[in-house]
């Protein structure tokens, strides 16, 4: 059964499945429900990442999960091995489409090449959510996230206060194309510059959120900047590259300030042997609970908001096991 479209479309949806068989994502995803998608009376929703290999992103699939559970719906999860994989999730987007689901959540890793396939997707009446990243199509009904510029200022006022507000620090970016990238480089950047006169973003550089590149890029910006204070890195995979870089060059505990953003085991081992100052978490759980559900009203026709922020939260080794910031934790 389809929600809020008509039979004829869903037959003819049918027609085109059986024709696209075989088409099916070529990236690493897990499908909730057993079978084909969309086969069954219950609706379904069809989920497309911006990744699979980070803990965030598998916090979000079991939010999504505890949901779906919970409303009584099939959904689906795929999402590209790597964040810089945007043709395959692209790929993964058009296969969504074509299963002909009750609705789409989508998080963006380019947000310009998404918008012929939103198109594709306004034109078969699949209303789509998304969820950590937009798509610059007007045709999205809503967004769950991060505020990102405010989680990348909640970054900077940790580091300046940890360096004593002076100094020089640097960011190692994961991406300058996907809007989490941006913005919580932006927040970043920003904060400093507007209220920390006596610190001095000497560098930023990118390493697409892998561990290997962003050590390199660490250990670089290390012996151009012998006296850096800090490096900021924007999501789990520019964090631990920056702690291994640290590690490998022998630097004691502490003597560079390192913050991070989101969680994992890697980042909270880290930040729990002084490794790491800190970093951010989100509620990305949360997340997937709540693009879920909004993705479920718009397929019932229902009225959702345009954007739902789920938070973020700094931690330390001081606020670590405080339950609030243990709830938001993944590992």
């Amino acid at each position: 059964m389809k929600y809020g479209r008509t039979a004829a479309f869903a037959a003819t949806v049918a027609i085109s499945a059986l024709a696209l068989a075989g088409c099916s994502s070529s990236g690493t995803g897990t499908d909730a429900g057993a079978g084909n998608p969309g086969d069954g009376d219950s609706m379904y929703i069809a989920l497309v990442s911006k990744g699979f290999q980070h803990q965030f992103w598998q916090a979000v699939k079991q939010g999504a999960e505890e949901k779906a559970e919970e409303l009584g719906i099939e959904i689906t999860f795929d999402g590209p091995a790597a964040e810089t994989e945007v043709d395959a999730q692209l790929q993964m987007l058009q296969t969504a489409i074509d299963r002909g689901p009750d609705a789409i959540a989508y998080a963006a890793l380019d947000p310009e090449a998404c918008i012929p396939l939103y198109e594709t997707a306004e034109a078969a009446g699949i209303p789509i959510v998304e969820f950590d990243a937009p798509c610059d199509s007007d045709y999205s009904q809503s967004l769950a996230a991060t505020d990102s510029l405010a989680a990348g200022a909640l970054a900077a006022q940790n580091m300046a206060e940890i360096i004593g507000g002076e100094g020089k620090v640097a960011i190692v970016g994961h991406s300058q194309i996907n809007s989490t990238g941006v913005e919580r480089r932006d927040g970043f950047v920003e904060e400093i510059e507007a209220n920390y006169p006596d610190i001095e973003i000497v560098d930023i550089q990118y390493g697409d959120g892998d561990h290997l590149k962003s050590a390199d890029i660490a250990k670089a910006m290390i012996a151009a900047h012998p006296d850096l204070k800090g490096i900021y890195g924007t999501n789990e995979g520019s964090a631990i590259g920056v702690v291994n870089a640290v590690n490998e060059l022998g630097l004691d505990k502490g003597e560079l300030t390192i913050v991070g953003f989101d969680s994992g085991a890697a980042q909270v081992n880290a930040i729990k042997d002084g490794t790491m100052a800190g970093a951010i978490t989100q509620d990305p759980i949360g997340i997937g609970k709540t693009v879920v559900q909004a993705a479920y009203d718009a397929a019932m026709g229902e009225t959702v908001e345009e954007f739902y922020d789920t938070g973020s939260y700094w931690y330390n080794a001081d606020n670590i096991e405080d339950p609030q910031i243990a709830a938001v934790l993944y590992e």
